[in-house]
């Protein structure tokens, strides 16, 4: 015990000695510049697609932002469906987000700010797909049928198109069955599958699957759209610092001006994202109004 006492010593004073001059790499180094802590936000984005296709689709959104930002990480999180992301916006959990715009209303009275939006507003519609060999021409056709939609909280893909089913003599409570299929894509696939007659989406998943599924689009088509609404809002919650909101909204709102950014837009695809508050929606909360009131509540 005693010799392996004064082995692990002499051991120890080898390490030490400095004979060279030069420090030993085991000595611990030294900086003048202070540690800086990181903190992380979370950003999640409201299921326009699977998690794993949004995660592919977003993430060079969010890698761009954090390689512009100074002492905050950004990690992007995608929900399986329309609930799960409900449940973590209105709990809070998200400190930015990219909700659709029922959701952003909501989001206003559990503490979130809207600063700016997707742009494009002409692409927020809701359009009712068919199978070319599916039979249906009028709306009347169907009545007795089963559609597909994301969720009942979707407002392009499911409210602006029960509407207008509702305007073209439709009940969707009492003459068609209302599928809520959980996501996009899964709406769209209902529809080729043959499990729904029609189903609803809206145009940029839309284009994603028959840049994706170009096999299985070539047998559907889009029969109907609807009206146009303001497009998904970009929210903040109440407690991050004002000087982070305005350095992540300057850097969204420029994305369309320069390579890099116009590269990450196509990709989702919006041509930009542009500054938005509360009055921005004041067109989405009269629809919802009418809707709850002429068609069904929104969460049935």
């Amino acid at each position: 015990m005693k010799r392996s006492f004064l082995l692990l010593f002499i051991l120890s004073l080898n390490a030490c000695d400095n004979n060279s001059g030069q420090t030993s790499q085991s000595q611990p180094k030294f900086s003048d510049k202070p540690l800086t802590s990181v903190v992380e936000y979370t950003f999640g984005v409201h299921p326009l697609h699977n998690p794993k296709q949004l995660l592919d689709i977003y993430g060079p959104l969010v890698d761009y932002l954090n390689q512009h930002l100074t002492g905050v990480v950004l990690k992007l999180e995608a929900s399986r469906n329309y609930a799960a992301f409900e449940e973590k916006l209105y709990s809070r959990q998200f400190a930015f987000a990219l909700p659709n715009p029922y959701q952003t209303i909501e989001s206003e009275s559990k503490g979130y700010r809207i600063f700016g939006k997707m742009g494009d507003d002409e692409n927020f519609r809701g359009i009712i797909l068919v199978r070319k060999d599916g039979g249906i021409q009028a709306v009347s056709d169907l009545k007795g049928k089963k559609i597909s939609y994301p969720a009942p909280t979707a407002v392009a893909a499911a409210m602006l198109p029960q509407y207008y089913l509702h305007t073209h003599g439709i009940d969707v409570n009492k003459d068609v069955e209302n599928l809520y299929a959980g996501s996009q894509e899964s709406s769209i696939m209902n529809v080729y599958l043959q499990t729904t007659a029609a189903g609803a989406t809206w145009p940029i998943p839309w284009k994603n699957f028959q840049k994706d599924q170009p096999d299985k689009a070539k047998e559907l088509e889009v029969k109907w759209e609807t009206t146009t609404l303001p497009n998904n809002a970009l929210v903040v919650r109440d407690d991050i610092a004002l000087e982070i909101v305005n350095k992540v909204a300057e850097l969204l709102l420029a994305l369309h001006t320069h390579p890099a950014g116009q590269a990450i837009l196509a990709r989702i695809p919006v041509s930009k994202f542009e500054a938005a508050q509360h009055e921005t929606y004041k067109p989405t909360r009269t629809f919802l109004k009418t809707f709850v009131t002429t068609v069904r509540p929104i969460v049935p």
